[in-house]
Formats: structure tokens, C-alpha cells, sequence
């Protein structure tokens, strides 16, 4: 395990899994277990359900008369559109509006909302926001987040949660579960019916472990931080930095992408200004340097990340994550591409350090559930 400063209450569950707790975003994470299969985890999740701990995320309180201002000054989202009860996903810019990372923005009152962001500069950017106003700001460790994903969790939670059925897209819940106090909202980060079950920290363990005994029945298996990977590649579901060009950076220039360049301008409220890097962002349409685009590749080889893209020869992109489904029987992977390779059908070429060359054609994402009716069903 890394040197890491935050520290998740379920750290001794995943070493009896084998994990050695790596690092994500400053806490211990179980990337990986020694134990299970990974395309077990990913099959449980698309056909029956799967748990993960997901406390890795940084979660932000932002209370006071302040507060939608603060957030609609460091997000992409209008605020006054989310009322209490529901969420959004958001992003934020920086000055020359590029992308420094995403949120989901949960509104709980008039004036309090719960900012949740990954590893980029999400806590700094509402703390620059909220300078000069009348609103409060506190990062909240205890706060801890279970994921349970798949079409099975809903059937699971019935049993303990009156309601949860009721639950729309990006609603959230304050209830009880198992006799203590969670907050479930209806959101993941895996294109499939899920829900976050956030606890305190010294609830987590018994959450946890109660959900997978009974679950077990079910189907429900504890899942790596790591199968996220082939889940977010099927479903469009980008992953700071490692999409962007912090990762692969350019030769001429320093890191940051435009929400044009990442397919993300659907974040942006329509018609909003007064958010930061709104200037530049809207500038910037029409000039985008490459495109986040997807990949069908040839056989069942899976490209490792940063493989080159090649073209007649020269190397015009990058493969940032490529999976092959045992369920789609399909290999593809998110790329960054040329913006006139963005179509479906252009043939191209991955040159894999392990496998050597894999044929490829251009194909639109997402791959999979392309109407998102999965992850919005009702009832």
C-alpha cells in the first residue's frame, strides 16, 4: 500500500480478498483481489448485481445562503434546476476553459448540497468559489460510499428499503438500512440500474458485510475497483486523468481538454455563463484537436492502455482503455482520435506492445445500452 491519507473503514475486508489497498485519490483502494475474477465481477454486474467501495470519492459539504452560488460559479450546471432530492451530473473548467473534473451535485435543501468528485480539482475549485461568501465548505471522510450495481440490486434493497422501486435516475433517499442512517441515491459509474449507499464510516463494515451474506443468493459478489474499467468502456463513462491528456499529453503544449474535445458539452446547462472557463469554452467549439471516440478492434486481444492508433502508417491516436465482453462478445476500447476519424467506419490500426497490430474500425459510443433505458428503468 502507498503512503495514503484517507483511509476507508472496509480496508481489512479487501485484503482478506487479497487486495494491497493501492492508492486512488489519496485512499487506499482495492484496485485489484488475489481472490475472484475480474469478468466474474463485470458478469454480475450486467446480469445479476455486484458491491464495491467506492469511498475513494471525495465527498463535499456546501451548506449556507451561499451555496448555489458557490456551486454554480465552479460548475457547468444551472442549480436552480436541481431541486432537493435529485442530482446532476456536472462539470468544472479551469480559466482557459479546459476540464479539471467531474462532480455529481446532490441537492439536499435550499441551501445544502453534497458535491462527490474523483481525483481531480473538484474540492479546490469550490473552495476558490466559495471565497467572499456566506456559505460553508467541509470535505467529509467519514461519509463512506457503497456501490451496489446491476439489474439485482433493486431486488435486493426492496427487501430493506420501502420505496426504493419509486426511486428515479439521479433521485436520493434519506432512510435507514439495516437499523442505521444512509443516504441512497440512484446513480454508479457502471451503464447498469444502481444505487450509492452512503453511511458513516463506523456503519460501513456491517453494511458490507450483510449485503454480501445475503446477497450471496443473489448472485451479489464483492467487485474490484478495476472492473469499473471494462463496465465504463461499454457505457461511455470517462475516468480522470486517464482519458485525458494529462496521461497522454501533447507535444507542444500542457495538459487540459475542452468538454467539446471529450464529448462532455452536454454538461453545460443550456444557455449558462458566469462559470468559470465559460469564455473560452464556448470560444473553443469548433476547435478541437482530437476527439474521444470509440474503437471495434479484431479477435479477443485486448490492447494495453496507450496504445498507439495508426493510419495509413502514421500514428494519429491513442487507446485509453479497451475491454473484451464475455457477455457482448465484443473488444473495443475508448480511443483519442482525429476529429475526422469521429464517425462510424473509418479503418485503423492498434499496435499493441503484447499483441502486436489488431485491426480496428471507428464506431460511435457508447457500445452498449446505447438508449441508457438500463440504468433509467423504472419501477
Amino acid at each position: 500500500m502507498t503512503s495514503s491519507w484517507r483511509f476507508s473503514a472496509l480496508g481489512d475486508r479487501h485484503r482478506a480478498l487479497g487486495s494491497d489497498l493501492e492508492d486512488w485519490s489519496g485512499m487506499g483502494t482495492a484496485w485489484s483481489y488475489s481472490k475472484g475474477d475480474p469478468d466474474a465481477e463485470y458478469m454480475a454486474i450486467r446480469t445479476k448485481a455486484g458491491l464495491m467501495d467506492v469511498s475513494g470519492l471525495k465527498k463535499v459539504h456546501i451548506t449556507g445562503s451561499g451555496a448555489s452560488h458557490v456551486i454554480d460559479r465552479a460548475t457547468t450546471r444551472n442549480v436552480e434546476k436541481i431541486m432537493p432530492g435529485r442530482s446532476m451530473y456536472a462539470c468544472m473548467l479551469n480559466d482557459a476553459g479546459k476540464f479539471v473534473d467531474d462532480c455529481i451535485i446532490y441537492r439536499y435543501g435550499p441551501n445544502s448540497f453534497l458535491l462527490v468528485h474523483g481525483s481531480g480539482q473538484g474540492h479546490e475549485q469550490i473552495t476558490m468559489a466559495a471565497t467572499g461568501r456566506d456559505v460553508s465548505v467541509r470535505f467529509d471522510d467519514n461519509l463512506h460510499d457503497l456501490s451496489l450495481q446491476g439489474p439485482k440490486a433493486v431486488e435486493y434493497l426492496e427487501k430493506h428499503v420501502a420505496g426504493i422501486r419509486d426511486l428515479a435516475y439521479f433521485g436520493i433517499m434519506h432512510t435507514s438500512l439495516f437499523g442505521v442512517p444512509v443516504t441512497i441515491t440512484r446513480t454508479g459509474y457502471t451503464g447498469e440500474r444502481g444505487y450509492e449507499i452512503f453511511c458513516r464510516g463506523q456503519d460501513a463494515g456491517m453494511i458490507w458485510d450483510r449485503i454480501l451474506e445475503e446477497g450471496a443468493s443473489m448472485g451479489i459478489i464483492p467487485c474490484r475497483f478495476t472492473t469499473l474499467d471494462m463496465l465504463r468502456v461499454e457505457s461511455y463513462l470517462l475516468f480522470y486523468p486517464y482519458d485525458n491528456s494529462e496521461m497522454y499529453p501533447f507535444d507542444n503544449e500542457g495538459p487540459g481538454d475542452t468538454l467539446w474535445e471529450l464529448g462532455l458539452d452536454f454538461t453545460v446547462s443550456p444557455g449558462k455563463t458566469g462559470f468559470r472557463g465559460a469564455e473560452e469554452h464556448y470560444r473553443l467549439k469548433g476547435k478541437e484537436r482530437f476527439k474521444i471516440w470509440g474503437l471495434k478492434l479484431d479477435g479477443t486481444n485486448v490492447p494495453g492502455n496507450g496504445a498507439p492508433v495508426f493510419r495509413g502508417g502514421k500514428q494519429v491516436g491513442v487507446v485509453t482503455q479497451a475491454m473484451y465482453s464475455p457477455l457482448n462478445k465484443h473488444n473495443v476500447a475508448i480511443a483519442r482520435l482525429p476529429v475526422d476519424c469521429a464517425n462510424n467506419g473509418t479503418k485503423l490500426e492498434v499496435r499493441c506492445a503484447t499483441h502486436g497490430a489488431i485491426g480496428a474500425v471507428t464506431h460511435a459510443l457508447p457500445f452498449y445500452d446505447e438508449k441508457k433505458e438500463r440504468r433509467t428503468a423504472k419501477g
